[in-house]
């Protein structure tokens, strides 16, 4: 997620921090933890506004607000707005989309035109963690939907992402009993 946190000085070796640093709320987060978008992808165009985002989350756990469990927090879709203040909760508006059950996935209409879309992670307090658990922003365009075309795209099937028959074959004969692909 912070591809360029660090960078070197005038040449000598030196390493400093190529942003200032982000300071969040009291809660803790592992150093290597990072929220992202599984779908839509930076630079996808959707027919007609109507879709599923699909949100990810490496090195934490989700729980829901409320719920005061290290390494877990709740996410927020942040729709075509800038990070807010990392130290406070964050805001509820049509902006700052909160899902305090844990949610993980969420259905967005938007209107045509280009928009931008990014996770940050709150604890049970809806406060971001420290250091911030988000996503990269991405961008995406919502454009009118073609007349023969009967639905938006969607994200790809967890049947799809499963291995191919053939391959499930030959690993099944691979892998411990225990661990089988799904068929």
């Amino acid at each position: 997620v912070f591809a360029k946190l660090l960078e070197a000085a005038d040449g000598d070796g030196e390493l400093e921090a190529a942003e200032p640093s982000l300071e969040g709320g009291p809660t803790e987060a592992p150093e290597n933890a990072f929220a992202y978008i599984i779908w839509p992808n930076d630079g996808e165009v959707i027919p007609g506004g109507d879709f599923v985002v699909l949100f990810g989350l490496h090195g934490m756990g989700t729980a829901p607000a409320g719920v005061d469990k290290p390494h877990t927090g709740h996410h927020h879709l942040l729709i075509n707005t800038e990070l807010p203040p990392l130290d406070q909760p964050i805001p509820a508006t049509d902006n700052y989309v909160h899902f305090g059950r844990g949610q993980t996935e969420h259905h967005l209409t938007l209107p045509k035109g280009e928009h931008t879309l990014q996770l940050l992670l709150g604890d049970a307090n809806h406060i971001p963690h420290t250091p911030p658990v988000l996503s990269e922003k991405i961008r995406i365009t919502s454009v009118n939907r073609p007349a023969a075309m009967a639905m938006a795209p969607s994200p790809p099937s967890f049947s799809a992402m499963t291995v191919a028959n053939e391959d499930a074959r030959m690993l099944t004969k691979l892998l411990p009993s225990r661990i089988r692909p799904m068929s």
